[in-house]
């Protein structure tokens, strides 16, 4: 002979799941907030290293520009 539940019993067993689904959800959007976060940052994080870049580049080039200029005075000054 096979043990049936009775409705309440269901009741519980789908109010059981329903919890468990519940609190899976908010698990994972916590873990998908987390990952949003990590890549908001790191998306941050290479736009300001990008940015360094563009800021050095720039540095060096207008060193190489003085030192062009200043070895042409100094051609210029010895041709004459």
């Amino acid at each position: 002979m096979a043990i049936t539940a009775g409705p309440s019993a269901r009741a519980e067993q789908t109010t059981e799941l329903s919890f468990q689904n519940r609190t899976l959800e908010m698990h994972l959007m916590q873990e998908n907030l987390a990952r949003a976060h990590m890549q908001e940052r790191l998306h941050e994080a290479e736009d300001q290293r990008r940015a360094l870049a563009v800021q050095r580049v720039n540095r060096l080039r207008r060193k190489a520009e003085r030192a062009s200029w200043k070895a042409r005075k100094a051609l210029a000054a010895a041709v004459l």
